[in-house]
């Protein structure tokens, strides 16, 4: 609540001269009766009107005040709020190579681990629209641009091992996904790749994919996963007589260029992760969430409503009441 016109209020200052003339009207005029023995009319107790002599004044005084705040004009505001909110289009890239079946994250593997966390990632976003581009040996859009963040998470669920799994074109991946946001507004085009392996396949070479992405204004943050060195992996084998398929780990080789997951990240304006367990990747994405926020404005609209019209009437009130007292039952006779 505010006031409307708050210097009216001072006028609660002709208080003082009020209760200054009434403690002095109280004081002179004491009323009086000759009488030769007043022992007896001290014995006679204080009636309840006597009592409530004064209660006038305090009627006089609250009536005053409710009328000096009514003409305050006390108002009460209601406020609207308008956000206006410049979201990112960010492209996720994620890896689904024969490669990420490595067990390094145990007990899940590289491509279940890295899918939650990109569920994740998604769940903290607001205001942007995000889609999904799958590679190995090619790449393609498992999800366009959206802002249905349900869909988009199931559909990252859903993602599993292709027929073209055998090969890594990461080159092909940054150009389907800047293919994907080239009608984008500048300044708000994100794409992040997470791979656990080298450039070994496709036809365009991930440089040239990502000097094109640089010219549109995309920034690609890079992020190589896995431990580097021999991890565990998972290899299926079938009997050749019974068909039985059983599965047994050995140890292999992982290696990702690094080199070149960090030029392309720089030269897109964009940064480098390495993530060698679950906790880090996590981190990684965190990280990029408070990197890459939206520009949300917000405007604060406040309307006043008069609210003047019930103190104006209580004090009215106080103030007849306050006569009708002074005129009856605490009439005083001269």
């Amino acid at each position: 609540m505010r006031f409307r016109d708050p210097y009216y209020l001072l006028l609660f200052v002709l208080w003082v001269p009020v209760l200054w003339f009434y403690i002095t009207r109280e004081k002179r005029q004491k009323a009086s009766l000759r009488f030769s023995d007043l022992s007896v009319l001290k014995t006679i107790p204080a009636t309840a009107l006597l009592k409530l002599r004064h209660s006038t004044l305090f009627l006089f005084l609250a009536g005053t005040g409710y009328l000096i705040i009514a003409l305050a004009r006390p108002q009460v505001g209601v406020s609207d709020y308008e956000l206006s909110a410049e979201g990112l289009d960010i492209m996720l890239i994620l890896d689904i190579s024969n490669s990420m079946r490595a067990l390094d994250f145990q007990p899940k593997d590289r491509l279940e681990v890295s899918k939650e966390r990109i569920v994740d990632f998604i769940s903290r976003r607001e205001n942007d629209r995000i889609g999904l581009v799958v590679f190995a040996a090619r790449a393609y859009t498992k999800c366009p641009l959206t802002l249905d963040y349900n869909m988009l998470s199931q559909m990252v669920n859903q993602v599993t091992y292709t027929d073209f799994s055998n090969g890594t074109a990461i080159g092909t991946a940054i150009a389907t996904a800047a293919n994907r946001m080239k009608d984008s507004p500048e300044d708000s085009r994100v794409v992040i790749l997470l791979t656990d392996g080298a450039n070994n396949t496709g036809e365009i070479p991930p440089m040239a994919a990502a000097q094109a992405a640089a010219q549109l204004g995309i920034r690609i943050y890079t992020i190589g996963v896995g431990r580097l060195g021999q991890v565990p992996f998972p290899v299926e084998t079938r009997h050749p007589i019974s068909g039985a398929v059983t599965q047994r780990i050995q140890m292999i080789e992982s290696d990702y260029d690094e080199e070149q997951l960090t030029a392309i990240a720089q030269m897109t304006g964009g940064r480098y992760f390495r993530a060698e367990d679950p906790k880090t990747l996590s981190e990684i994405y965190a990280e990029i969430d408070r990197l890459e926020k939206s520009d949300i404005v917000s405007q604060v609209y406040t309307n006043y409503s008069d609210h003047f019209f019930i103190w104006l009437l209580i004090g009215f009130f106080l103030l007849v009441l306050e006569q009708l007292l002074n005129n009856t039952l605490f009439r005083r006779i001269p």
